[in-house]
C-alpha cells in the first residue's frame, strides 16, 4: 500500500486536472460472485476510474486475496463490509482488512462509539507493524435502502436526514474519516463534518436509470454538486454492455 493516507483525498473542482479528479471520484461496486469475474470486469476498467468496491457478495467467495488482486490491477479498493460487531472482532477485522491492502473501509455508525474507535486504532496498528499505509475507515448512517418508513419499522422514529447526522457527527467524534450516506444527505454531511471529510454517496443512478432496490438516489452530478467526495455506482456500470464505455461516459459527464 502507498503510504498516502487516503482519508482527505477529494476530487478537485472542474478544470485543470478534472477529469483525473473525477474518475478518482467514482468507486465501481464489483458485486460479484465470483473473483474470476470480478477480475475479468475490472480489467476492462482499468484506466477509466481510480476505484473499485468490494463488498460482502465478493469478497464472502474469494476473501482478502481478491483485495491485493485489485490493487496489482492498479485500483485503490475500498472494502464495503459494513463491520458492526463488540470493539474487540472490529479491532481484528480492521487489522486483517488493512493488511490485506484496503484503502477504504466501512463500519456501521449504529455500532456505537467504542466500536468505531476500536476500527480506527486498529486500523492505525496493524499499518504500523506491517508498514503499511493507513486505510480510511468511513462510517455507514442510515442504508440507502431505508426511507422514513423502513426506519420507523426498526425502531428508529427520528427521520432518515436527522438520523443521518446524528450518526456522522458521532463518527467524527470516534475518529472516522468521513461517512456513507445518500446523495440527499451529502449537502448536510459536507457543511456539518467540513471540507476534509469523505462523504461517499451510493445510490446513484445516470438520469433515466432504474433506481432498483435504492430508496433514495441521485444522478453522479447532483451527488458531487451536493458535496459528495466519492460515487459508489454498480450496476449502471457493470450491467452495461460495454461497462468501460459507461464508465467513461459518467466521468465524462462529471468533468464538463
Amino acid at each position: 500500500m502507498s503510504d498516502e493516507h487516503v482519508g482527505t483525498a477529494r476530487p478537485a473542482a472542474p478544470g485543470a486536472g478534472a477529469k483525473d479528479s473525477m474518475r478518482d471520484a467514482v468507486i465501481v461496486a464489483l458485486d460479484l460472485p465470483d473473483a474470476e469475474s470480478a477480475r475479468a470486469l475490472a480489467r476492462t476498467l482499468q484506466g477509466h476510474v481510480g476505484w473499485v468496491k468490494i463488498g460482502m457478495t465478493l469478497y464472502y467467495a474469494a476473501g482478502p486475496d481478491i483485495v491485493r488482486e485489485m490493487r496489482s490491477l492498479g485500483f485503490k479498493v475500498f472494502v464495503d463490509l459494513k463491520l458492526h460487531d463488540i470493539p474487540h472482532q472490529v479491532a481484528g477485522a480492521a487489522r486483517t482488512l488493512t493488511r490485506a491492502g484496503a484503502d477504504m473501509f466501512t463500519v456501521h455508525a449504529s455500532g456505537g462509539r467504542a466500536m468505531m474507535e476500536a476500527a480506527v486504532a486498529g486500523a492505525a496498528e496493524a499499518a504500523a507493524k506491517f508498514r503499511a499505509g493507513t486505510p480510511a475507515v468511513i462510517a455507514v448512517t442510515v442504508l440507502t435502502s431505508l426511507d422514513d418508513d423502513g426506519l420507523a419499522e426498526i425502531g428508529v422514529a427520528r427521520p432518515a436526514a436527522e438520523q443521518v447526522a446524528a450518526l456522522g457527527v458521532l463518527a467524527q467524534d470516534a475518529g472516522c474519516d468521513g461517512v456513507v450516506c445518500s446523495p440527499h444527505e451529502a449537502a448536510a454531511m459536507r457543511q456539518l463534518l467540513g471540507a476534509d471529510a469523505l462523504v461517499v454517496t451510493p445510490g446513484v443512478r445516470p438520469a433515466g436509470e432504474d433506481p432498483g432496490d435504492q430508496a433514495r438516489t441521485a444522478t453522479p452530478e447532483q451527488a458531487i454538486a451536493a458535496g459528495a467526495s466519492h460515487l459508489v455506482i454498480g450496476r449502471p456500470i457493470t450491467g452495461a454492455p460495454d461497462p468501460a464505455a459507461a464508465a467513461r461516459s459518467i466521468v465524462k459527464e462529471l468533468s464538463a
